[in-house]
């Protein structure tokens, strides 16, 4: 469904991601780990013509990607949770969850979406009038998350949907991830909470500087002694 290719990255004179390249196969959780600064971020944004490459190629379902700009990509099916949430403060839950349907016409259809973003998420139902400025974290995180859906994304793309949450809050984010996916949407997820991304992902991808240095199945990654004693803390 996704394939980076030797993908570069700068801001200004600092070489940010080095010949990044991975893939994501249709129905997975593939999931980018690595300390902060790491280029999990970049690669993301990279993917969403939110930042520019330098060089290499990145394809989404056989189309290459260099030249559509990224109000274009939502169409196409690619949709990204953004770090930080980054909600529009000073409007209702409902309001946020229906930009995120800004590029659908069908309403019957966005209408089915939307109870079912409410059925994984009761807590946006029984706030749907209230600010999303005024949301806790993990409210806002869960509305990140269904204004992303409302897209109707082949491929959903996630950036630390744990940061700053409770144990109980991650937890649940990370059981309503795993609900997404086998209803059919492929998640790629960066997420510094290595041991949760892990144990619900398929394949992995471990970053260092701007580099990918180790790969392979997630479950392998957990038993790995090198990502265990950097990122599991043991």
């Amino acid at each position: 469904m996704l394939k980076v290719e030797n993908i570069n990255v700068y801001y200004g004179a600092i070489h940010a991601l080095h010949d990044i390249s991975f893939h994501v196969e249709q129905g997975e959780i593939v999931t980018l780990i690595g300390a902060n600064g790491a280029g999990k971020t970049s690669i993301l944004n990279a993917i969403s013509a939110l930042v520019p490459h330098k060089s290499g190629t990145i394809t989404f379902c056989d189309k290459e990607l260099s030249r559509v700009p990224a109000n274009k990509l939502v169409s196409m099916g690619l949709s990204q949770v953004p770090e930080g949430r980054r909600m529009f403060s000073k409007m209702t839950v409902l309001e946020n969850l229906e930009m995120g349907a800004f590029t659908r016409r069908n309403r019957a259809e966005m209408q089915q979406d939307l109870e079912m973003i409410f059925s994984h998420f009761p807590r946006l139902k029984e706030r749907v009038k209230q600010l999303a400025g005024t949301l806790s974290g993990g409210e806002q995180q869960m509305l990140a998350m269904g204004r992303a859906l409302m897209s109707h994304p082949r491929l959903l793309m996630m950036d630390e949907p744990s940061m700053g949450l409770s144990p109980i809050l991650v937890q649940e984010i990370f059981n309503i991830i795993q609900e997404i996916n086998k209803e059919g949407t492929t998640v790629l997820l960066v997420e510094q909470n290595a041991h949760m991304a892990l144990s619900i992902a398929s394949r992995a991808y471990v970053l260092e500087t701007g580099k990918i240095i180790k790969e392979g199945n997630a479950a392998d990654l957990l038993r790995d002694d090198d990502v265990r004693k950097a990122y599991l803390g043991n």
